[in-house]
């Protein structure tokens, strides 16, 4: 199982978290999602090789920023 986290700004609250949610989880492989606003962490776990290029678009969609955590 492989785990990427993300740092990511601009979300305020429960809804934020809710519509990055519901962008990522339309990533093939992705298993699980864990995003806070509060914190402005976001960590998507998958079976194999999680794209960044996918969750990285995806958080944009949903109208956020994200980067990759070291």
């Amino acid at each position: 199982m492989t785990t990427n986290e993300y740092q990511v700004t601009g979300m305020t609250c429960g809804h934020c978290e809710m519509s990055i949610r519901d962008e990522i989880e339309q990533i093939a492989g992705v298993e699980g999602i864990q995003v806070s606003a509060q914190t402005g962490k976001l960590a998507v776990t998958g079976a194999g090789a999680i794209d960044d290029a996918a969750v990285l678009a995806a958080v944009q969609e949903a109208g956020y920023l994200a980067v990759r955590s070291a």
